[in-house]
């Protein structure tokens, strides 16, 4: 059974068009489903269209507040009861014809199929985002998707027994079944252009896209070997420090030059110390990680 997960926020006229369009795709793939409706704080009266199309199948759920997509995709996974999970859009934008093409990867043995929006329908600014977004997730998390950002996914329920989700650790869900060793895929979406409301991206969205890149980029690469990250940091810091103190001490002693006249000594022991508690923090790290190992053996 497909458990389709689709987080709202103020989007009461699409929810009805987007409802009646997954009921005729999957009637017409004669799958088994559930829709499971997450309500993120919405405050546009919503539940009057809504109320004659829940049933059985097509559940509602309402959180207090507005707690975010990540949340809202949490709070749906415990509601689902499907082996294969769908994560879809409320925007219409997300097509549901393409459901057919993820479910024949799945039943071809792969784990997580993303979605690769290859004719985007939105502004400038969001594509150079998504563009810049990519290279630097190929480049340095060695990514093999091509539109990671796309939140039309279809993934098998047992993923979720070797990665945790929280915050917006969402978005890189694929790259972190990439890495944990599933196998992975995508498939070219229909990406549609948005008819109802208006778009949910903003600047702030941008910069907490790039801090969670940033995350990212430590969680799945160092998560195991924190003393890598921290101690390559910590080593140029007190490198430099180190180096600092060196010549001013080499020139205090042989061309007698005062040290109090030095700001450069004041940086080289502020530098060493920070190298020193920079790779503390990577020993502590490795200690946590250690112990938690030991912990589950």
């Amino acid at each position: 059974m497909l458990s389709i997960i689709i987080p709202f926020h103020n989007e009461k006229d699409n929810l009805p068009e987007l409802i009646t369009e997954l009921e005729s795709q999957l009637h017409h793939m004669e799958q088994a489903y559930e829709l499971i409706l997450v309500d993120d704080g919405s405050t546009d009266a919503y539940i009057t269209l809504l109320s004659s199309y829940l049933t059985d199948t097509i559940k509602l759920h309402v959180l207090n507040r507005q707690m975010g997509k990540g949340k809202a995709l949490v709070e749906g996974l415990k509601k689902s009861h499907g082996e294969i999970i769908v994560f879809m859009d409320a925007d219409l934008q997300d097509d549901p014809a393409d459901l057919a093409h993820f479910l024949s990867q799945i039943n071809q043995g792969t784990d997580l199929v993303n979605g690769w929006r290859h004719n985007r329908k939105d502004n400038v600014v969001i594509k150079i985002y998504s563009s810049l977004a990519g290279w630097v997730l190929r480049s340095y998390l060695k990514s093999p998707f091509t539109d990671i950002n796309c939140g039309f996914k279809m993934f098998k329920r047992e993923i979720l027994d070797d990665i945790v989700l929280y915050g917006n650790n969402f978005r890189f869900l694929p790259l972190a079944a990439f890495y944990a060793g599933y196998r992975v895929g995508e498939v070219k979406v229909n990406n549609r252009s948005r008819v109802h409301g208006s778009s949910k991206f903003g600047i702030s969205k941008l910069f907490i896209g790039i801090i969670d890149m940033f995350s990212a980029y430590f969680l799945y690469r160092f998560a195991e070997r924190p003393l890598h990250f921290f101690g390559s940091i910590g080593t140029i810091s007190l490198a430099i420090g180190g180096l600092a103190l060196a010549w001013v001490t080499y020139e205090r002693l042989f061309f007698g030059v005062l040290l109090y006249r030095r700001p450069a000594l004041q940086y080289a022991i502020f530098l060493v110390i920070l190298g020193i508690q920079i790779i503390m923090t990577g020993v502590i790290g490795e200690l946590i990680v250690y112990l938690h190992h030991k912990k589950k053996a």
